[in-house]
């Protein structure tokens, strides 16, 4: 009955948002800020005992505030805006029925080798409308990164992930590992607040450039 409730209730805040977004005339695009994991899932551990699902919130909320400093602010809204978990259907679901048009996912990265570094993205398997435009976003924001933050380029991969399945056909998406937890140098790199303040401003300015071509 409480999954029941739970999934009712999802249902409910779609509906309204379709309904409130329906009234919009404005034709600005619209982009879902994917915040991984979350609650009992802590996604990876990293250094320090730091957990993927904070860093990656942290971050999402440094890109609305960003945002909201811009002149010309983007439409961004989050799949989740604090610690609670979220199924991958639902992340998608919302995607949708926003009518997003780019869908990034937040993750980082972790590795049994210690040495393992860098940036890499990943875009959907399927062959779909938006599969290329993903690619390409994909490669925008990394090098942008890359190059901000002194980060390895580990390029753009394809996978079936869930979240890029389900999103692609209607949209680009992408999904980001921002670094792995379990490298020492970048666990620590990403623990600072300074520098998840520049890793938010070169995603949030990646993003305006590549919805602007």
């Amino acid at each position: 009955m409480k999954n029941l409730l739970k999934n009712v209730s999802f249902v409910i805040l779609v509906l309204k948002m379709c309904f409130i977004f329906g009234q919009e005339s404005t034709a600005q695009k619209r982009i879902i800020i994917d915040v991984g994991h979350g609650g009992k899932d802590a996604g990876a551990i990293g250094i320090n005992d730091i957990q993927e699902k904070d860093v990656v919130l942290s971050i999402a909320n440094e890109i609305l505030k960003l945002n909201d400093d811009l002149e010309k602010p983007l439409d961004i809204y989050l799949t989740r805006y604090k610690d609670t978990l979220m199924s991958l259907s639902d992340r998608t679901k919302l995607a949708k029925a926003l009518k997003a048009d780019l869908f990034v996912s937040l993750h980082c990265n972790h590795s049994d080798n210690p040495d393992a570094r860098g940036i890499e993205v990943y875009a959907s398997r399927k062959q779909e409308k938006f599969s290329k435009t993903s690619a390409f976003m994909g490669y925008q924001i990394e090098s942008a990164l890359c190059e901000t933050i002194g980060y390895e380029n580990r390029g753009v991969k394809f996978a079936n992930f869930q979240v890029l399945r389900e999103t692609v056909e209607y949209c680009a998406s992408i999904l980001l590992e921002l670094g792995f937890l379990s490298n020492k140098d970048e666990g620590s790199y990403i623990s600072d607040k300074n520098n998840i303040e520049r890793i938010a401003l070169t995603i949030l300015l990646s993003i305006q450039k590549s919805i602007e071509l």
